[in-house]
């Protein structure tokens, strides 16, 4: 059979799909915006077709299709009975954020215009419906906020993302940084709250520096907590992640913070990179260092 590459593209309707759409396409992807659940299989079967030019494939699927959304999970079923190992990123933020970008492009909602009333609901009202119709399928993705980063770092999550996807039935493990002032990421599976470690923030020689910079990983690498602390998340992870793969999934985020999302949590991220990269497919993301 002929193998594929199949990224799904889904989530909130704001929440950047189709800069994440135009991303796999920029990456090499044949892309298909909204193309409605139940023509999914026959689409990839077409695909399968030795005569297809295609091999790498992005469907964006979301509720523009809420007519036929509720088949969605039987068709991704459908796909695992076959030996097709498909990606599933969806993208989200918080309502406050999705509110503010409507406002400010003046579009309308997709469910704007409610299917059992000629009334339309207003906007916080189709989130909260598109949240419910989505429910389902978010519980099976690899969740990407998108509230706290630009497009740029958008396009370049998802890029990671699709090269991670050639390692088909592999789990990939995605530590972030972040800043706990702007908020614990939505798409954390594990958080660790690293604000009681040394602060380099206070050492005027450090506080302009990043994590990633030499005088500050010497500062830190120097301080028997921060290793503790390093030493105990890696050994969590490590224990959990064989368990999490025979669990299927694609994906696991594990999140750590710090104030300002600068030094401690950006360096350990860093060294948790380098203890597993040699193990497994590892990606890194600093949300705050954007």
């Amino acid at each position: 059979m002929k193998n594929l590459e199949i990224v799904f593209i889904t989530g909130m309707s704001g929440s950047g799909k189709s800069v994440a759409l135009r991303a796999l396409e920029d990456a090499g992807f044949y892309c298909v915006d909204n193309l409605p659940p139940e023509l999914v299989l026959a689409f990839i079967d077409l695909q399968l077709q030795e005569s297809a030019t295609a091999s790498r494939i992005a469907i964006a699927v979301d509720v523009r299709s809420a007519q036929s959304l509720p088949v969605f999970p039987s068709v991704l079923a459908g796909l695992q009975l076959r030996g097709i190992v498909y990606k599933l990123l969806f993208l989200d933020a918080s309502d406050e954020t999705l509110v503010h970008r409507y406002s400010e492009t003046r579009r309308l909602h997709p469910l704007s215009s409610s299917p059992s009333s000629d009334q339309r609901l207003a906007i916080q009202e189709a989130i909260n419906l598109e949240r419910e119709l989505l429910t389902d399928i978010r519980e099976r993705a690899h969740i990407i906020e998108t509230g706290f980063i630009r497009s740029m770092q958008l396009q370049s999550i998802v890029k990671d993302l699709a090269d991670e996807a050639k390692q088909s039935g592999t789990l990939t493990v995605v530590f972030e940084s972040f800043a706990f002032k702007r908020g614990v990421p939505l798409d954390a599976d594990y958080v660790f709250d690293v604000r009681m470690l040394p602060n380099p923030h206070y050492e005027p020689q450090l506080k302009a520096l990043t994590g990633r910079d030499l005088p500050v990983i010497d500062y830190l690498a120097a301080q028997s907590d921060v290793q503790d602390m390093q030493n105990q998340i890696a050994q969590f992870v490590r224990n959990w992640l064989p368990a999490l793969k025979q669990d299927h999934r694609a994906y696991v985020t594990v999140a750590i913070g710090c104030t300002g999302g600068q030094h401690r949590s950006v360096y350990l991220v860093e060294q948790l990179f380098e203890f597993f990269k040699q193990d497994w497919p590892v990606l890194v993301r600093h949300r705050e260092l954007g």
